[in-house]
Parts: structure tokens; sequence; C-alpha cells
């Protein structure tokens, strides 16, 4: 993921290589970075962090602790943004000095591509200033919004589980397609370009999905007659329950 921030950050022009340092634990990560966005790269965390102004958190869960300790001592009066999945801004919080602003991030698999959606939560003390600085980094692989923390795990259940959810669907209509007779090359493009186009209508018309749904399904027609199976086959409810179960798993995991 932040392989792909780097990607997209530089490919919009929002901040030129050398405004930006990045650091990995791996030699041979740090040489694929290096060649590849042409950015200052090294192994120093606290060098790095002493330099910036701006500190982005894109470690394993696990490795919070040690790269907090590392970190610490130079992070006073800076922003760290944290796209850890499960961590909270008060986990962060309490290995950082006073005066730190956290924002924490939830990006999606689709920013890889620039088409992911980010949601932003603000940590106490995190400015305006900070939520469009945050939001300008994440607009560079996709869309942003802005929630309350409490709210994050329901973004993980949605957005951070969607794009499997997304998947799925367009394998079993692709397969829909392959038993009536399409061929499976063709069925697969067929599913994932209806789906994208679908998604364009909703975030482009702005209208509600069911709208757009009813401009489909004519009276008596193709359409209607597939809605109606959907509906036996309870796929709106289990869509919703299956963003339940995510939030709440998230919720778990979360401690």
């Amino acid at each position: 993921m932040a392989e792909a921030l780097l990607a997209g950050i530089l490919g919009s022009h929002a901040f030129s290589p050398e405004a930006l340092r990045a650091t990995d634990i791996s030699a041979e990560r740090r040489d694929v970075i290096k060649q590849r966005f042409g950015i200052p790269v090294g192994s120093d965390n606290r060098e790095a962090v002493a330099w910036a102004d701006v500190a982005l958190l894109a470690v394993k869960p696990q490795s919070l602790g040690a790269v907090m300790e590392s970190i610490a001592p130079v992070l006073a009066g800076k922003l760290v943004i944290s796209i850890l999945a499960g961590i909270s801004i008060r986990k962060i919080g309490a290995s950082a000095p006073d005066g730190t602003r956290i924002v924490r991030v939830m990006p999606n698999m689709p920013a890889l591509i620039r088409e992911g959606v980010s949601a932003l939560a603000l940590g106490p003390g995190a400015t305006e200033e900070d939520r469009r600085l945050t939001q300008i980094l994440f607009d560079a692989v996709g869309r942003t919004v802005t929630v309350e923390e409490r709210l994050m795990d329901a973004v993980t259940g949605l957005s951070g589980s969607g794009p499997a959810y997304a998947f799925l669907a367009i394998e079993a209509m692709a397969d829909g397609g392959v038993k009536m007779g399409l061929p499976r090359g063709i069925a697969e493009v067929l599913a994932a370009q209806t789906v994208l186009g679908a998604a364009q209508m909703v975030l482009q018309s702005g209208e509600h999905p069911a709208r757009l749904k009813d401009r489909v399904a004519s009276p008596g027609g193709t359409t209607i007659a597939g809605l109606h199976c959907l509906e036996r086959g309870r796929v709106r409810a289990t869509l919703m329950a299956a963003v339940e179960a995510a939030t709440k798993r998230s919720r778990e995991l979360g401690g």
C-alpha cells in the first residue's frame, strides 16, 4: 500500500520527489523503491522522521511498538498519518510525545490502481490543515471521506472488505454468463465492465442506487425477472450481513 501511495502522489504531482523520503528494513525493497520512484531511501526511521514534517506509518501492526520507540524522540510537533489496520489513534498516541498530531486512514485495495476510497479520522489536536494535507495524499489514489474514529470498523467492513464482495459478484455474474453459453473471457469482461459502469453512474449522477435500478428494470422485462430471483435469494440481506460480520470482526481484532 505504501508503494501504491508513492506512485499516486508522484503521478498526481501533488508533491515532488525531493519532498519525500522512504524507509524499509529490506535492502532489496529499498533498491526497488529508489529505482522506481527516484526518491531518497534508507533504513533509519528516526533520521527520516527528524527530516520530515509528516510521518506516514505503513508498517505491520505488530511492528508498531518498535517503530514508535525509535521515532518518538523526534516526533514532537509533527503530523503522523497511520494506515495500520485496527490500530487506534489512542494506541499510537500513547507512544508519541505531547503535541503529536495523528490522523488515522483506512484505504482499500483499489488504491493500487488509483481507484481506491480512503476514510480519514482526525485525532485530538489534528487541524483542518492536517485533514486537508492528508486528503491531498489519499486523493492521489482515489477518493476520500472523513469520519469519526468510532466508525472505522464499519469502514473496514464496507470499503475495506468490500472489494472482495465485488470480486465475488463479478465472478458469479461471469459464471452465469458461461452457464448460458458465453466464452469465459468475454463473460468476465462483460461482468467486470458492467459493475464498473454501474458504480460510475452512482458516483457521477448522485442518484440513489434504487432509482437507477428502477430505470433498468422495465415492466415485465428481463431485468425485473432477474431482480426477483436475487430477492428470493436474499442477496440484499446477505450483503448487509456481510458488512455487519466484517465490522464485528474488525472490532474483535482491534481489541
